[in-house]
């Protein structure tokens, strides 16, 4: 029945004179979504609107794929025709008797568009021509309800074509991938990192990811779980580059040479700054964390404003003043949750003080600090860095 699927976007439709290339990108973005189910599947833009082919293919596996694409605000499978007006009632009287047999609906509204403007009805016309032809050819099987209807009939009659559809399926939203940078995730096996970093792609930034293990003291099966979430992410991110570095040695340098309960902040500092080395080798233009106020000891202002010392490049933090309840509910909706809750060590866990500070200071940390050999350890632990490509 349905031939196109209509592509509608949000905040790229008021990008000016830049339209042209956010669309040009969200197209790629598309395509490249879809070489899975099939490589000669047509994304193309038509008066100021993108629709997909739907050719020999499964619409509803198109879609799925489709609303994963960032910049993609929703979608609906519809039935393009000649510009036809006799044909455009036939057609709609398909669609919303699919609609009765198969969905249970019971009553219907007609809502209309009229590009072209040499066309002899206007929009509230044909609404109402529309909805008497469909009502007097379904012999009492639906009923009109302007208000609360279980099918809303979208009939468009544009310049060239004609077009119904009665589905509009929410997508993510969102810029383009690829159009805002890139960023280095530090990416963890929780549950925040892999939605911080989910926020971050969703505003057309590209990113890298970076994990810190402490190989042998965590196991193999740890690194390998923060490898399905990148592989997960990649569903809406592309293929990542995922470094792992070992971080064993330097935390070995920390508890013997630095206050214990100083540890994790320092350790913390280390992190940020092999992450920023690692950015700027890869040309990423800022670090992303999942970090939020107040979670841990470590995100407290202080210990934020601490590790924020440690670098020079910008830090972002899109889950900052979310709960963590909120953090959750995106992590079940991307289908990074289950794997997030699987019991497994992470380097965080060495060497954890019992008691850390939690309102630690710039000047009393970088003293602690000063003892150790940082850019050797930094430089060490990059040398040391395997680096994959990690993609569905």
């Amino acid at each position: 029945m349905y031939n196109v699927i209509i592509v509608r976007y949000g905040e790229i439709a008021v990008k000016g004179k830049n339209r042209p290339v956010f669309e040009k990108k969200l197209i790629s973005n598309i395509k490249n979504s879809l070489r899975a189910i099939g490589r000669d599947i047509s994304v193309y833009r038509k008066h100021g609107r993108l629709y997909i082919g739907i050719g020999e293919y499964d619409y509803e596996d198109i879609i799925r794929e489709a609303k994963k694409v960032f910049g993609v605000f929703s979608l609906s499978p519809a039935i393009m025709i000649e510009k036809d007006y006799d044909l455009l009632k036939e057609k709609a009287l398909e669609l919303l008797t699919d609609k009765i047999d198969f969905e249970d609906a019971s009553t219907f509204k007609v809502e209309s568009k009229r590009t072209d403007k040499s066309f002899n009805l206007k929009s509230p016309e044909i609404s109402r021509d529309m909805g008497g032809y469909l009502l007097s050819n379904l012999d009492g099987k639906i009923g009109v309800d302007v208000n609360n209807p279980d099918v809303i009939m979208h009939v468009e009659v544009r310049e060239d074509s004609c077009l119904c559809y009665s589905d509009k399926i929410d997508a993510f939203g969102g810029m383009p991938l690829g159009t805002n940078g890139k960023a280095m995730v530090l990416l963890s096996g929780g549950i925040d990192s892999p939605v911080a970093a989910w926020m971050v792609a969703k505003r057309g930034v590209e990113i890298e990811a970076i994990h810190y293990h402490s190989y042998p003291f965590t196991n193999e099966r740890s690194l390998e779980k923060v490898k399905e979430l990148a592989r997960t992410l990649s569903k809406y991110c592309g293929p990542i580059k995922f470094h792992s570095v070992n971080i064993l040695p330097i935390q070995k340098q920390i508890n013997e040479n630095c206050p214990e309960d100083e540890l994790t902040i320092i350790a913390r500092r280390f992190m940020m700054k092999i992450a920023q080395k690692v950015a700027k080798m890869e040309n990423c233009n800022a670090l992303v964390t999942g970090e939020s106020i107040g979670q841990v000891a470590s995100q407290t202002i202080n210990g934020l404003e601490v590790t924020d010392n440690a670098v020079d490049i910008p830090v972002f933090r899109p889950l900052i003043a979310f709960d963590k309840i909120d953090i959750i509910d995106i992590s079940k909706k991307i289908e990074t949750y289950e794997t997030s809750i699987i019991p497994e060590e992470d380097c965080c866990t060495v060497f954890l003080p019992k008691h850390p500070v939690t309102r630690p200071r710039v000047d009393k940390i970088i003293k602690s600090e000063s003892v150790l050999d940082v850019e050797r350890l930094v430089d060490e632990a990059v040398e040391s860095m395997e680096v994959e490509i990690i993609s569905l």
